[in-house]
């Protein structure tokens, strides 16, 4: 048996790894933006069982899909 030497680097797929990174922040911000108006819809009482208020409700609901928690950024 002899034994090769190949001198061709391994590259990762950056492309691959973007594209899967960009899908997956878009279905985020798509699923972000559904939540935050099914918030707006909600009534006084299931708001009281999450332990918000109106205002707070309305105030989330208004904030830009970009505008995420700290903890969501990576």
């Amino acid at each position: 048996m002899s034994s090769r030497t190949y001198n061709t680097p391994c590259q990762p797929l950056p492309q691959v790894k973007r594209r899967v990174g960009l899908w997956a922040r878009l279905w985020q911000t798509r699923s972000l933006r559904h939540e935050r108006l099914h918030l707006a819809q909600l009534d006084d009482h299931l708001l009281r069982d999450i332990g918000l208020t109106n205002a707070a409700a309305a105030e989330e609901s208004r904030r830009p899909v970009w505008d995420v928690p700290q903890n969501w950024r990576k």
